[in-house]
């Protein structure tokens, strides 16, 4: 081999070493560059999964929005601000009683067991008319949600008529179907839904269905407790006809029984 040819073959080499450097390099570059942008792209992700986060934390519950929301959908068969004054009875019955409740209040239940269907009796004669004013306090209590959409499922059928908003309530007090305080199954639309079923103007009632399921009067449900909240009254039940509380003979309770519930109503008509 000449040296002529041992210097060329010599400058060849360091020429494809310099190329096979330079290749690696710039794979060497382009992969730190792909590296930078992963971890760019995972710690934005990350920063935005956590500003996702807190967003969520902080966005306000379907009650609170509706709680907020300026625009309400009232029940037909209300009057006043936002629909949230219900009255029924006959327009001639010359007096009014108001009737605060829970909807998963226990002592309620018991009340309504034992004195519903005397309120109704009287109502249907036209002896007075009662004003219904829903009351959610339970819920704050727990962070529950069953008082709201109960509530709601109540204007749903009030939406319906008057006598279904009563059988209605009288269902959902009732002993087969009325809850222990602790449970919240009013929270869900298929409980009400089934306890609507036992209401001949409410089952296969697919408007009533659907207000229940897309929680047509939730703002209206909301308006009424706040309704409740700027009263002055503490518990439920409570009665007040005239202003004043109708109590029990101990003077300090609603009265729990057909009786006691006729006598304290007699004396407060004459009042």
């Amino acid at each position: 081999m000449s040296a002529r040819n041992s210097h060329a073959n010599k400058a060849a080499a360091r020429e494809r070493l310099r190329q096979e450097r330079e290749r690696q390099a710039k794979k060497d570059k382009v992969r730190r560059q792909v590296t930078v942008g992963v971890s760019a792209i995972a710690v934005l992700a990350v920063a935005g999964g956590i500003a996702y986060g807190v967003m969520q934390a902080t966005k306000p519950s379907h009650w609170e929005a509706m709680k907020e929301q300026k625009s309400v959908t009232a029940p037909k068969n209300t009057s006043g601000d936002n629909g949230t004054t219900v009255v029924i009875g006959k327009p001639a019955a010359k007096k009014t009683l108001e009737l605060y409740e829970d909807s998963r209040c226990p002592v309620c239940a018991v009340f309504e067991q034992q004195v519903g269907a005397t309120i109704e009796k009287d109502v249907t004669a036209g002896k007075y008319k009662i004003q219904y004013i829903g009351a959610t306090f339970i819920d704050n209590a727990d962070q529950g949600e069953g008082s709201k959409n109960a509530l709601s499922a109540l204007g749903a059928a009030l939406n319906v008529s008057p006598e279904a908003f009563l059988d209605y309530k009288e269902a959902l007090y009732s002993a087969k179907y009325h809850p222990e305080e602790s449970d919240d199954k009013f929270a869900k639309d298929s409980y009400l839904l089934e306890i609507a079923d036992t209401v001949p103007a409410l089952k296969s009632n697919a408007e009533f269905k659907k207000n229940v399921e897309e929680g047509t009067f939730d703002a209206w449900a909301m308006k009424m407790s706040e309704a409740f909240d700027k009263s002055d009254v503490t518990g439920t039940p409570s009665l007040k006809m005239d202003g004043k509380t109708v109590t029990d003979p101990g003077g300090k309770n609603a009265p729990m029984t057909a009786a006691d519930f006729t006598a304290a109503i007699d004396k407060a008509l004459k009042g």
